[in-house]
């Protein structure tokens, strides 16, 4: 499956915001300089056009959960046969990815790592092994981890970091003491990042 194998900070960098693609044991700031945008000359600024936000938001989002154009369109095309707002949709769809669901849950530190576990089969949904990150995981479905993963050092740290820096999602019930949780829930638009405005993804791609 096709990723980006670049520079994780250079891609927060040009978003200029956190993307999660480190760990938080560390601050983002403690690890990549913000103070410019990575390979830009100083220049005056000057007006930027509403394409311009429309594209860097698109971006944004698509590079936050990990995913390429075509992944990512994919996902726009998806959300608009669906019923209700297409933003809204379009949320809800990335946040069902298993790989998301695995990183949302704490097993792992970041959203690739989660990517990795699933691959390997580290990771079971409903007691059966999903290798397939993009797996869109159902409210009520329960995952948990193979017996053999369970001893893995990593996700025990990961755990331990996402109980100190991360805040509660409320739309996943989880226990950490048996490494499982339930995916209780679609989540409100009020519990997602409100650095996020999709609206304006919705706009570019309706042109």
């Amino acid at each position: 499956m096709a990723r980006y194998l670049g520079p994780k900070c250079k891609l927060s960098r040009r978003e200029m915001v956190d993307l999660e693609h480190k760990n938080s044991l560390r601050s983002i700031e403690s690890k990549c300089k913000f103070d410019k945008i990575p390979g830009q000359k100083q220049t005056r600024p000057g007006r930027k056009s509403d394409y311009y936000f429309q594209l860097r938001e698109k971006q944004k989002v698509k590079r936050m959960y990990c995913l390429l154009e075509k992944q990512f369109h994919n996902y726009y095309k998806e959300a608009q046969r669906r019923k209700g707002a297409t933003g809204l949709n379009l949320l809800w769809l990335l946040e069902s990815r298993l790989d998301n669901v695995i990183y949302r849950m704490g097993l792992a530190s970041t959203r690739n790592e989660a990517r990795q576990l699933v691959s390997h089969k580290a990771i079971r949904v409903n007691s059966k092994v999903v290798n397939i990150p993009s797996y869109e995981v159902r409210p009520g479905d329960t995952i948990d981890l193979s017996d053999k993963a369970k001893s893995q050092e990593r996700i025990s740290l990961a755990l331990e970091i996402a109980k100190k820096n991360r805040e509660d999602i409320p739309w996943i019930h989880m226990n950490a003491e048996d490494k499982q949780g339930v995916f209780s829930s679609l989540p409100q638009r009020d519990n997602l990042s409100q650095t996020i405005n999709e609206n304006l993804i919705v706009e570019l791609y309706s042109k």
